[in-house]
């Protein structure tokens, strides 16, 4: 697990040597081990490395055998060993040990259509010396966070956003019109970041840089292809394939490799079949009064206990997270708001102090439909059949009537599928968004408008499926992988996702639905998996995540005066109206209203702000 840089302009190259080392410096984080670069009249590459592989030979830029072409990666290649076996048949020549070689023979041998045979985590960039050309690429789901900034004669990328500040040419400016959406969501999801001109390259794409001309393409998509096969065949295959896939993630290491360990399925499942000799996990202190109701890192103990594995625990106190949150939101680069980032912080520092490498459990929930959302009742189900004028007549009589139990619902479900899912962490709607924003963000942008392309990709499948479509494209890659990689880097430390596989995607697409949500189970077929190995307590629990009471917090005047600070500074209302945001915290401290997601969200923002635009 690495971190990479680069840019191609016209400055002189002895001044380039300063730069893309300072740009590398910023992101030592990533990779403290080693440092590599290139650098010529036209392009300057760096990389920093935290070493996994071929812990002696594996520095980079790695080279062909000419020396005509180069790489820079950061990630891992799972099947790496079996593509090299391939490349040496067709006569190419390796230098080293490393996945990273494996990358660029497989390039010049396959060029673009290598990327779709890589089974692993990856960004990186080729360069060929004779061409000029430049091309990158991203793993299929997102694993890897790749950006870059392209503006006028100018193109940088890196692996985080912070990278470029060293750049004389960068220039920082914000780009505030993802504001209204982040409020929504809780995290950045448009192409564009919040710096001007920064973007994103996408899951499953790649780009082409030559003559001051960049392309970006698509090489691979969430395609689903349901077959009727019967319900033992898919779950043996399946079983097969998971543990597959957890031994791939745990043996591909020359260091050794330890596992997050919370109490639900997915940690679980993947501590029981890798059985690393060390897991690790984090909960809150109980407060006086009680307000924490529930820590799952009693459970994590006991598995652990049970599979004779050593576990490490810490308990995070309030003043902790939030004397971290600045510094959280300096390496998520963009604001992020999602409550578990920070725990994920500490579980993260915690793993580091004794394992170079942990596997984790993001992706089931995408691969397999695990999130509570994705249960409908029978009555909801009934309910969505009808026609919509039917719908819409009942959403319109419940609205203004008192709270009764199933309102809710009635109107949630009279609208289109594109305006009632949009994935999880809805923290307020667009109109509750405009009304805090300051006059000159508040715009007609709906949720729908942003949605809706995706789900006319797939408005011919069924709901569940629809659901999964949204997550894989939204929620997955722009929140929990984010979150999952930069917290774990900001570490040194390099995190795995084994139950985010691409050959259990191959299997993944094509398992019907009614296998994945059943007798009013999320994810059912993995949970029956799962069952086979850890305890039915651990293999069928409810989606919990990690529980922050962030809300409960604000009740306490310590940490309500420290939000109300933050809300009060004179470069608020650039972006909201103040009296209104304060509004918003008197009244969640009063016990008027609970505003603890909606305050967080803005908290957030302006902490990430004030971290990079004030501060930097």
């Amino acid at each position: 697990m690495c971190g990479i840089v680069g840019f191609i302009d016209t400055i002189k190259k002895e001044k380039k040597k300063k730069i893309i080392k300072n740009m590398a410096d910023k992101i030592i984080h990533r990779g403290p081990d080693d440092e590599g670069y290139y650098i010529d009249d036209d392009i300057a590459l760096g990389h920093r490395r935290l070493s996994i592989i071929d812990l002696n030979t594996g520095k980079q830029p790695i080279y062909n055998e000419d020396k005509s072409k180069m790489i820079i990666f950061n990630g891992e290649i799972y099947n790496y060993q079996e593509l090299k076996k391939d490349l040496i048949e067709k006569g190419h020549q390796f230098t080293t040990t490393t996945d990273t070689e494996v990358i660029l023979h497989g390039y010049e041998e396959y060029h673009e259509k290598l990327f779709s045979q890589l089974r692993g985590m990856f960004a990186f960039v080729i360069y060929d010396k004779k061409t000029k050309e430049l091309v990158g690429a991203r793993d299929h789901f997102g694993m890897k966070p790749f950006y870059y900034y392209y503006c006028d004669d100018e193109f940088m990328f890196g692996s985080e956003i912070k990278s470029f500040l060293p750049h004389p040419h960068f220039k920082k400016e914000i780009n505030d019109k993802p504001l209204k959406m982040f409020l929504i969501f809780q995290y950045s999801i448009f192409e564009e970041t919040f710096f001007k001109n920064v973007y994103k390259l996408k899951p499953g794409h790649y780009f082409q840089y030559k003559d001051g001309k960049l392309k970006v393409k698509q090489y691979f998509d969430i395609l689903y292809n349901k077959k009727d096969r019967d319900y033992d065949s898919y779950k043996q295959e399946l079983k097969e394939v998971l543990e597959d896939s957890v031994k791939y993630h745990q043996i591909t290491s020359d260091v050794e490799v330890g596992a997050y360990l919370s109490g639900g399925v997915d940690s679980s499942y993947v501590v029981s079949v890798a059985k690393p000799d060390k897991t690790f996990s984090v909960g809150f202190h109980m407060d006086k009064k009680g307000g924490l109701t529930f820590d799952e890192t009693e459970y994590a103990k006991d598995l652990s206990e049970m599979l004779g594995i050593k576990n490490k625990r810490k308990f995070i106190t309030t003043d902790e997270y939030f004397e971290a949150l600045p510094m959280i939101q300096y390496h998520t680069d963009e604001p992020h708001a999602n409550l578990s980032t920070v725990p994920l912080y500490f579980l993260s520092s915690l793993a580091s102090k004794q394992v170079k490498v942990v596997l984790s459990g993001e992706g089931s929930d995408e691969m397999f439909a695990g999130y509570n959302e994705y249960y409908e009742p029978n009555v909801v189900k009934l309910y969505i059949k009808l026609p919509q004028f039917v719908k819409r007549s009942f959403a319109t009589i419940a609205t203004p009537l008192p709270h009764f139990p199933g309102k809710n619902t009635i109107i949630k479900y009279s609208q289109p599928f594109y305006e009632r899912y949009f994935g999880h962490a809805y923290i307020m709607n667009e109109k509750e968004a405009n009304d805090i924003l300051a006059p000159r963000l508040k715009d007609n942008m709906m949720i729908r408008d942003v949605i809706k392309p995706y789900y006319d990709k797939v408005k011919n499948q069924d709901d569940i499926t629809k659901k999964l479509y949204i997550d894989f494209h939204f929620w997955l890659p722009q929140d929990m992988l984010l979150k999952a990689d930069k917290m774990a880097m900001a570490h040194s430390l390099e995190l795995r996702t084994p139950l985010l596989d691409k050959k259990l995607w191959d299997i993944a697409s094509q398992i019907p639905t009614k296998y994945l949500v059943k007798k009013k189970q999320t994810k059912y077929i993995f949970r029956e998996i799962a069952n086979e190995t850890i305890p039915e307590e651990w293999a069928k629990r409810r989606k919990l995540g990690f529980p922050v009471p962030f809300s409960k917090w604000l009740y306490e005047k310590k940490y309500y005066q420290q939000v109300k600070e933050m809300f009060q500074k004179d470069f608020v209302s650039n972006f909201f109206e103040k009296e209104k945001i304060n509004d918003l915290l008197e009244k969640h401290y009063r016990k008027i209203e609970n505003n603890g997601r909606k305050i967080y969200n803005i908290f957030v923002f302006l902490t990430w702000y004030q971290k990079y635009f004030i501060e930097l």
